[in-house]
């Protein structure tokens, strides 16, 4: 019989945890028609797998890639981590429902959460929409190379119902409810996987209100679930406000598990020394037995944000940013090797300091690799008093011998490095949480699932292989209910990823200016895949893009 495509000589590891074996995988049309010996078969094309495991595609818990599919369809960088299928619209930020006297602010408000460009969002997006199943319809329209789940966003509800109102603690009226869970029931049954929101502080629109829903009583969720609920059913994502109301965001997270379908909430170790694993473990095992299904989907590095010459300056002051508003790289590093202005800017951060505490930022060295520290190495703070000099003097030494390439990443969040390991492997928990598409000049951590498979599995060796891709793929999968994804079988979809674990490796955060109107943002690559296929198409070999688009909107889901 002849195949499509028929993937030879690889180990296939299915996603289920199970150890992988010597098998051929057979494709045809967008499905996988057979595993086994398929040496007899013949193909209009073979990809040689040998020496490399082929396994599902990954699927991705946590991206904000709702703006950038309209002028990045390749949705890079997720392509290029064996990303096959990513879930949209978390932490409540969406671009639908929408009126059109709406657009700019939900941009805006996009922007200011995501760092996402309000202009790349206004002038990239075809704002063909006012639903979110009409909003669905347009990004399938755009033909993105992967697949797209949405989550319904609860600021864009809240604003679409309640107006200005939506940004106060001002409780809904019983017609605002309503009004909510009608738009929840609509857009659950016209495709939607399930709801979002975000009540974390740091979240806030322009003029510094916090984003719509921050304050939203639990009431309001039931409503919303109780909608979800009228259309067959769907998931709940949440950031929470941990830091001010850790039992008030517990008891939000169980009544949901309760009164809805499956609880994603973003999770980790914290920033102190404390056993968060055990915490987590037996709280999530508590809800899991006594109210419903939850999952945590958690970063796999401390992270935060990536401060050099391209967009996040050392020093928050006047004399930095002149020199950051300079159009080259080349005109900033004159600026950097000139006496005069090296002076200022020392004197600068002498008196006004890193805008964070140097020793929570680490250098990601110049190699072509970056250190990211996670086992230790050396903080700003602990360099720049072995060298006897000024962080901001280290730094600036640093990047002129680096020719401005070098980063420093700031640790905000998962600081308990000594707790990850056994985070990382709870029932309970995903790893991942890279954020793909927001803070876009600021951060990328897009590479999680490279990271992942590279350093905690093969280098620190914390799981095995099959578990790992097995977190990676069938279990996110289970969470957003796919259907026919994330095991590899006969008659699965064949989204599906060739790679050497041996040279798998995450790439050095590079900063283009690629977005609309010129805008820029961090990009990572990866070595180590030698294909990534969606939906039987190839899209990504050897680490690049192949031009096809064959990603579809999913729809339909287990409830």
């Amino acid at each position: 019989m002849a195949h499509d495509v028929i993937i030879k000589g690889g180990t296939v590891i299915d996603g289920t945890g199970a150890a992988g074996v010597r098998a051929d995988v057979a494709i045809d049309g967008d499905r996988i028609t057979a595993i086994g010996d398929l040496s007899a078969a013949v193909a209009d094309r073979v990809i040689d797998a040998a020496g490399k495991v082929v396994t599902p595609g990954f699927v991705d818990l946590h991206t904000h890639l709702d703006a950038q599919v309209a002028w990045d369809p390749y949705m890079t960088s997720s392509s290029w981590h064996g990303v096959t299928t990513v879930l949209t619209g978390n932490c409540g930020v969406t671009v639908a429902p929408v009126a059109e006297s709406s657009r700019s602010y939900l941009a805006e408000l996009m922007e200011s959460v995501e760092d996402i460009p309000r202009e790349a969002i206004l002038g990239g997006l075809p704002w063909d929409w006012e639903t979110f199943p009409e909003y669905l319809d347009s990004v399938q329209r755009l033909r993105p190379a992967l697949n797209v789940v949405g989550l319904l966003g609860h600021c864009a509800v809240r604003y679409h119902v309640m107006g200005e109102r939506s940004m106060t603690d001002e409780p809904p009226t019983a017609d605002d409810l309503s009004r909510m869970r009608e738009i929840a029931a609509e857009s659950v049954a016209g495709g939607a996987v399930g709801f979002s929101t975000s009540r974390i502080l740091v979240h806030t629109v322009p003029d510094g209100r916090k984003v719509p829903g921050t304050f939203a009583p639990i009431d309001e969720y039931l409503a919303v679930a109780d909608g979800m609920n009228e259309s067959g059913g769907g998931l709940f994502q949440a950031v929470l406000d941990f830091d001010t109301k850790f039992q008030h965001e517990l008891e939000l997270l169980r009544a949901m598990a309760r009164r809805g379908g499956h609880v994603l909430f973003s999770g980790g170790v914290g920033n102190g020394n404390t056993d968060a694993a055990a915490f987590w473990d037996k709280t999530l095992g508590d809800i899991r037995a006594n109210d419903g299904h939850i999952t945590s989907v958690a970063m796999t590095r401390p992270s935060g944000s990536l401060m050099g010459l391209h967009q996040v300056p050392p020093v928050g002051s006047g004399k930095w940013r002149a020199v950051m508003a300079l159009p080259t790289m080349e005109q900033r590093l004159a600026a950097l090797a000139d006496a005069g202005t090296r002076a200022e800017l020392i004197e600068d951060g002498k008196s006004r300091g890193t805008w964070y505490d140097p020793q929570f930022i680490y250098p990601l060295g110049p190699g072509a690799v970056p250190d990211y520290a996670v086992d230790g190495g050396d903080s700003l703070a602990v360099i720049a008093e072995r060298e006897g000099r000024h962080p901001v003097e280290v730094i600036i030494d640093r990047l002129l011998e680096s020719e401005g390439r070098e980063l420093f990443n700031v640790w905000f969040f998962n600081r308990n490095r000594a707790n990850m390991p056994s985070f990382l492997n709870l029932d309970g928990v995903c790893p991942g949480l890279g954020d793909a598409g927001a803070h876009a000049g600021q951060i990328c951590d897009a590479d999680a699932p490279t990271h992942y498979l590279s350093y905690w599995c093969r280098d620190r060796q914390i799981t095995s292989l099959p578990d790992a891709i097995h977190r990676l793929t069938a279990k996110p999968a289970a969470v957003l209910g796919l259907i026919d994804r994330g095991t590899l079988g006969a008659g699965k979809y064949a989204d599906i990823n060739v790679f050497d674990p041996e040279r798998l490796q995450v790439g050095y955060p590079e900063y283009v200016n690629d977005f609309p109107n010129g805008k820029g943002r961090l990009r990572v690559g990866a070595t180590g895949y030698a294909a990534t296929l969606v939906n039987g198409e190839v899209v990504t070999e050897n680490g690049a893009n192949t031009g096809a688009r064959p990603g579809r909107v999913v729809r339909e889901f287990k409830r």
